[in-house]
């Protein structure tokens, strides 16, 4: 009786230890199973994008022409790039008035587009495909092509203004008028966030609208009152995204301006400047340089809308 009681405890404490080592063994087979297939995804990351990106860094401090070996100069390409170069300061400046433009209008027509499909019509789907090809397409080579013919000397725009008897003018050879036609580009590509935007239009209950009703709200008093504050968070998220894009805006620049940024660098982006530095005059390292302030500026206005969304972002019941 004695022996059998003292074999139990024995037992019980011995066999959850053997099951214990086992389900050890099987989570170690298990988490050597999972690196090995995030092995590509390690490697890629190293290689492809840490990598670069400390090379990059080293190389914006460094006097490099991708022909010879790079020098090390220091801040001598940040000093440059505020004090020499004013074209650098146009590029930026060029930049910061088509994001500041162009992002608020782009938004503004997704939001009223997104706000007229809400309304239930008929055969939904297509018109959402539809009117999201041109963000499909917007950043395509051709459709830069295609722009830069229709508000040519010769396009449809001047055919258009000819039949009221309008004299129209080469709108993407003309310094006032260049930067223009590309922001009407940015805000023909209203697809994305219109989509995103419907989608969280219909996430807005309709019994908020029935109530304002009987309390007597109309459209204008709902829009404001119940669609706006509760798409804040939907508006914050476009906005991040379309300033990130817009900041890095090249491929119609560098089609319309026919690689120049002209006319009188009027369409001189930043990534096209930093293009040129880099490709056509093989000043690498200025080039680095410059990609490593644009992430600067990227990264700081994205923080600064972080932090104040907290003053106007509404997430349910707080602000």
């Amino acid at each position: 009786m004695a022996d059998s009681v003292a074999v139990k405890p024995r037992d019980a404490v011995t066999e959850p230890a053997r099951g214990g080592h086992r389900s050890t063994k099987r989570s170690r087979r298990e988490a050597r199973a999972a690196y090995l297939f995030l092995a590509p995804w390690f490697a890629g990351l190293l290689v492809i994008t840490i990598g670069p990106i400390v090379a990059s860094l080293y190389l914006s401090f460094t006097d490099y022409s991708l022909l010879d070996e790079a020098t090390w100069v220091g801040w001598d390409n940040y000093v440059r790039m505020f004090t020499q170069d004013p074209r650098f300061l146009n590029s930026l400046w060029v930049t910061t008035v088509y994001v500041v433009v162009s992002v608020p209008m782009q938004l503004a027509f997704a939001l009223a587009l997104a706000l007229v499909l809400d309304r239930g019509l008929r055969g939904l789907p297509i018109y959402r495909s539809i009117f999201y090809l041109p963000s499909l397409l917007g950043g395509s080579v051709a459709i830069a092509i295609l722009w830069r013919k229709v508000f040519g000397a010769d396009g449809l725009v001047n055919a258009v203004l000819a039949i009221f008897g309008i004299q129209g003018t080469g709108w993407v050879a003309h310094p006032d008028y260049a930067l223009g036609t590309l922001i009407l580009l940015h805000v023909w590509t209203f697809g994305a966030p219109m989509i995103i935007f419907l989608a969280g239009l219909r996430q807005i209950p309709s019994s908020y609208y029935e109530a304002a009703a009987v309390d007597g709200a109309g459209p204008v008093r709902q829009f404001r009152a119940i669609t706006l504050p509760l798409l804040t968070p939907i508006i914050f998220f476009n906005l991040v995204l379309e300033l990130i894009k817009s900041f890095q805006s090249f491929t119609q620049a560098f089609i319309v301006s026919n690689g120049s940024g002209g006319p009188a660098d009027s369409t001189l982006f930043y990534t096209l400047y930093l293009y040129l530095q880099g490709f056509r005059d093989y000043d690498m390292g200025y080039a680095a340089a410059m990609a490593w302030v644009l992430m600067l500026i990227i990264a700081g206005l994205t923080a600064v809308n972080f932090l104040a969304s907290k003053y106007w972002v509404f997430y349910g019941d707080t602000k």
